[in-house]
This record gives C-alpha cells, sequence and structure tokens, in this order.
C-alpha cells in the first residue's frame, strides 16, 4: 500500500502490531529505488500476506523520512510491534531482499495451524493454546455471525485488540442483533438502509450506530462509503 505522513500511524505502525510490515521509501526521480521497488512487492507478495509492504514517497511525505532519520534512498526498515527490527539502505540482489523478507515471516505454531483447518472445533482448540490469537477470535466470531449469534460474536471478538477484520465483523454482529443480515442484503438494499437511517442519525444514537456500522461493513474501498460520510456529517454537523 501507498502510505502517508497522515496514514502512518494506522497503516505502518498501528498494523505492525499485527504482522510485520516493511517500509520502502523512495522517490520517483531515485534510478535504484525503480529496480528495489517491483522486486520487494514481488518478495512480499510471496509470503502470502504474512509480511506486509508500505511505499512512502518520501518527497510527498517528509515526516515519515524524518521519523527514520533517512539519508539516502532507497532505504528499507522492517517493523514489528512498532518497532525498527531490520534495515538496509540501497539496492540489493533479488536474493538478499528475499532473505531480508522471509527472515520477517513468523514460524507457524499449533494455533496457527488450527485455524488454518477454519472449522469450529479446530479454532475453539487454537484458541485454547492461545487464547489472544487474533486470526482464530476473528475466525470463530464469523463462524458465529454467519450462524446468526451476533451477541457471542461480539463477546467473543472482546477478547482480542481491535483490527480492520474485527472492527467490520464487529459492525456485522451489531448489525445483526439490530435484525440487519449484511450477507443477505444486495446493493440496492444497503443503499435503502443508509437513505433511510439518514433522516433519524442526528437524533437517534441507536441509528447512528447501525449507519456507521453498515459503512464499516461496506469498507473503505467501497465508493459509496466516503459519500455517505459526507452525507452523515452534513447531518450532524
Amino acid at each position: 500500500m501507498d502510505v502517508t505522513d497522515e496514514t502512518f500511524q494506522a497503516e505502518v505502525l498501528a498494523r505492525s502490531a499485527t504482522v510485520p510490515v516493511v517500509v520502502d521509501l523512495w522517490a520517483p526521480w531515485c534510478g535504484p529505488c525503480t529496480t528495489l521497488g517491483p522486486m520487494l512487492e514481488r518478495v512480499v507478495a510471496a509470503t502470502g500476506g504474512a509480511v506486509e509492504l508500505a511505499k512512502v514517497n518520501v518527497d510527498e511525505n517528509p515526516r515519515i523520512a524524518q521519523t527514520f532519520a533517512v539519508q539516502s534512498i532507497p532505504a528499507v526498515f522492517a517493523l514489528r510491534d512498532g518497532k525498527v527490527v531490520d534495515q538496509f539502505i540501497g539496492a540489493l540482489p533479488e536474493a538478499q531482499v528475499t532473505a531480508f523478507v522471509q527472515k520477517l515471516v513468523p514460524v507457524a505454531s499449533e494455533a496457527d495451524t488450527l485455524v488454518a483447518a477454519g472449522d469450529e472445533t479446530s479454532l475453539r482448540r487454537a484458541l485454547e493454546l492461545e487464547p489472544g490469537h487474533t486470526g482464530a477470535t476473528e475466525a470463530l466470531a464469523r463462524v458465529m455471525i454467519d450462524r446468526g449469534e451476533g451477541v457471542e460474536a461480539l463477546a467473543t471478538l472482546a477478547r482480542v485488540p481491535e483490527t480492520a477484520t474485527g472492527r467490520a465483523l464487529a459492525a456485522e454482529a451489531r448489525l445483526l442483533q439490530s435484525g440487519v443480515d449484511v450477507a443477505a442484503a444486495d446493493g440496492a438494499g444497503v443503499e435503502a438502509l443508509l437513505n433511510a437511517l439518514l433522516d433519524r442519525v442526528r437524533d437517534d444514537e441507536a441509528a447512528r450506530q447501525e449507519f456507521v456500522d453498515l459503512l464499516e461493513t461496506l469498507g473503505a474501498a467501497d465508493p459509496r462509503t466516503n459519500a455517505y460520510r459526507r452525507a452523515l456529517a452534513a447531518r450532524l454537523f
């Protein structure tokens, strides 16, 4: 993902508490950057999500460059739990880049293997082994939501720190409690719900929460999300 000064805290520092993040500081005029960038993308993509890549244009985002005290680019930093755990400056051969990234890939635990199985019995066993396992918790919450157990899903999600996936699941669980089945609603159905709620959001806290939850389930990538967020702000302010 492309990261800016404004999104760095959430998309790099906070995110690195869940998954290792490689930060690539580059600029369009930097020749070695154009070689290293695609190489990093390939190598990180090969981890299948075990490591994530954040790309930072230093010309447009000087605060991030200052944070890392960058003197020259390309500069690459690996973060885990908000801290730099490895780094290199300049373009490296692909074999060295691969080794750099592979060192960050977490070793799968028994709980990880059980989560990969995906069934409820395996997920509950994973949580017996690692009660704070985020992947197992979110996967179990998904099972509960699909079964119509919104209250149970919320209680399960409350046991681990919030993530983007967890927020969306919690929103869906709350909607389920309100009688809204997001999985069954098509695009037009969701828009109809949002439009109906807009008239109530100013004075009805429950309607406001339902509106926000619907936007959470749509996701930031959905073009309707920003449009409805603006509509909400207009009604509230």
